[in-house]
């Protein structure tokens, strides 16, 4: 059998990250540089979610800014990787007979771009986005998962890009860095304790995980591209956290990161 690729779950904060060195960036980098390098890249990002499941197939998809009122800089950011028509077929092929539409309108938004730029700095690799369907269960996301991971045996990197907690408007903007919510570093710890048994069931039902998981969890956008990341993992196949760390209180910036 051919050498699994690892998937890995990158939480990717705050959009200024883009253009920051931090420990979080650096750690980036640092997957990049060990981890093997992929043929080509299916990107899972919280910032495409629509009431459909689309994948890009376009050979040269553009850099999405999609925020707000950051500064100038992060506007000129371009991430100018090309696509993989044949991958995005595939991941047709592969998610059959779900309905999934070959979308040439969208391109990079920043839950895929400003991780990457980290990553895989020279933007060399082809990248395609998988759209999160916001009108079906997070069961199906994890359904989509399974049915992708075939993918890793063919040199595709399949990389969700989210947050496990993301909670704004608890988030401490513009405001002195604050130790993490108690609610938040619980929520995580449960989580990860899920995820080294490989017990994933509440993780998949989030919402019956109490008062923690919905303050963590208060819109699904960006908690589950790990969902399919998880799926896509094999039994007793080894789970670490290369990225640790919770920003401005509500928000985790935890890599999951599995073979």
């Amino acid at each position: 059998m051919a050498k699994l690729l690892p998937t890995i779950f990158f939480g990717h904060g705050n959009p200024m990250n883009a253009v920051t060195r931090n420990n979080y960036t650096e750690a980036w980098r640092l997957i990049g540089s060990q981890a093997p390098r992929p043929k080509a890249i299916l990107s899972i990002s919280a910032h495409w979610y629509v009431p459909e499941t689309g994948v890009t197939v376009s050979t040269a998809p553009r850099t999405i800014h999609d925020f707000g009122g950051f500064p100038p800089e992060l506007y000129k950011v371009q991430y100018p990787a090309p696509g993989d028509p044949a991958l995005a077929r595939r991941v047709q092929q592969l998610l059959a007979p779900v309905d999934v539409t070959l979308d040439t309108s969208w391109g990079f938004d920043h839950g895929t771009w400003s991780v990457l730029r980290h990553v895989y700095p020279a933007a060399d690799i082809p990248v395609v986005q998988l759209s999160i369907n916001e009108t079906e269960p997070a069961s199906f996301h994890f359904e989509i998962g399974k049915k992708l991971a075939p993918l890793r045996e063919e040199g595709v990197l399949i990389a969700g890009s989210g947050n496990l907690v993301h909670n704004l408007h608890a988030y401490a903007w513009g405001r002195h860095p604050r130790d993490p919510y108690d609610w938040a570093v619980r929520f995580e710890n449960a989580a990860k304790d899920f995820m080294r048994t490989g017990d994933y069931k509440p993780l998949i039902n989030y919402d019956l995980l109490g008062k923690d998981a919905a303050l963590s969890i208060p819109t699904p956008d960006h908690y589950l591209p790990l969902l399919y990341v998880l799926a896509a993992r094999q039994s007793n196949e080894n789970i670490q956290f290369p990225v640790e760390g919770v920003d401005g209180g509500s928000i985790s910036m935890l890599a999951v990161q599995i073979g």
